[in-house]
């Protein structure tokens, strides 16, 4: 199969016309894969919770998705719920491989506690290991990282104390939200401020409810978008879908822009809107592939690989920028654990406005896992197509 033709590509990206699967593959042999999630009915809510404090946990369709998606290419999933159970059931089931959407139950980086765990029971995983998880879940953190490197991010405070000085460089209006939060917990229509009252009132508001410190940053005007990748750098050794791949070792979906303006979001994408299955009564509207230029395009793609791995995501990810009024993106934050729901999770969307299978892109985040551990390869060469999705 020839490949298409390479795109016009700035400096240091090598980005070509991906060529989309037919089925999902597989690299290894068949493995015993534990599929590892923290279930939304499982959670156990502290009496004070907010409402939106379980949105972030999956849903059992997700986990059956995935364990469907690894069964077709010939593995043994099964589910373990990543709760305070997990240490003893990771050591009774034994498995080969795991693989991992656990969002975490408590603490202030509750998504590394899965990973921290299969790295001491020496089990390899797939997604972001220990660190990244962690320094995606703290927004402050990754945006220091960012700024130290160069990247753009628009200017930020950290209250621990909502009536702390706010900085002269802040300049309202302003966005104020949970700083170690996902799934838009926290995010509402009053989370833009047009004045120092009300930034104080939401502080307060997230100080109180979500436990934390809330993070208030510069409220930028322009267009939302949101970008998947799949990926890592290349290793050298052979990839189930070498084609799906750019020189440079990533996967770029195509840029998925979303209007909050519409339907129950108000403005905002916050954890209302996100759970609505896009073109259902009070969707934000989606719009993917994006209508922008292919500078922007080009421009939102190297800033979504810098920002992963200036943290050191691997696998995975989803990074989320806005426009200034000029038009500039900029990096809002990133996700080293994006949602897999076939039907509402941004990641999928842009899968299937690809024409990517589900399955596929399940399998393949199982692979760039399992080559980056440099495991042993399955012995058939090449690798073949083991069943239709």
């Amino acid at each position: 199969m020839n490949k298409e033709k390479t795109i016009d590509e700035p400096p240091g990206l090598q980005l070509s016309l991906p060529i989309t699967p037919a089925a999902p593959r597989r690299i290894s042999p068949p493995l015993k894969v534990a599929v590892l999630a923290n279930l939304k009915k499982n959670v156990p809510l502290r009496p004070d919770a907010p409402p939106d404090d379980a949105v972030e946990y999956d849903r059992e369709e997700t986990v059956e998705a995935i364990l469907e998606s690894l069964r077709l290419v010939g593995h043994k999933p099964f589910f373990l719920e990543a709760d305070v159970t997990l240490l003893d059931t990771i050591r009774k089931t034994k498995p080969e491989f795991c693989f991992n959407i656990s969002e975490g139950l408590r603490g202030d980086a509750r998504e590394s506690h899965v990973p921290a765990i299969l790295e001491m029971l020496g089990v390899p995983y797939s997604g972001s290991r220990v660190l990244a998880n962690a320094i995606s879940l703290e927004k402050v953190i990754a945006k220091r990282i960012w700024r130290d490197r160069g990247l753009p991010t628009v200017p930020f405070q950290l209250f621990h104390d909502p009536e702390a000085p706010l900085r002269s460089s802040l300049r309202f209006p302003l966005f104020v939200k949970p700083v170690r939060e996902g799934s838009g917990k926290g995010v509402s229509p009053t989370s833009i401020v047009q004045n120092e009252a009300d930034m104080r009132r939401e502080a307060r508001r997230i100080v109180q409810d979500y436990h934390q410190p809330a993070l208030v940053e510069s409220f930028l005007p322009g267009r939302e978008f949101t970008v998947g990748i799949i990926g890592n750098p290349p290793t050298g050794r052979r990839r189930a879908n070498p084609d799906l791949y750019s020189s440079d070792g990533f996967h770029y979906f195509p840029v998925l822009e979303i209007d909050p303006n519409v339907g129950a979001g108000q403005g905002v994408y916050g954890s209302e809107a996100k759970l609505i299955v896009p073109g259902a009564e009070g969707s934000p509207v989606y719009t993917c592939p994006a209508s922008i230029s292919c500078n922007l395009k080009k421009e939102m793609y190297r800033l979504t690989k810098s920002a992963a791995i200036a943290i050191g995501a691997e696998d995975c990810g989803r990074v989320d920028l806005r426009l200034d009024s000029e038009g500039h993106p900029y990096l809002l934050e990133i996700n080293t654990l994006p949602g897999v729901n076939p039907d509402v999770s941004d990641l999928c969307i842009m899968a299937k406005a690809e024409g990517m299978q589900y399955s596929i892109l399940i399998n393949e985040i199982l692979n760039l896992a399992y080559d980056r551990y440099g495991l042993p390869l399955e012995e058939k060469a090449p690798v073949l197509a083991l069943a239709a999705a």
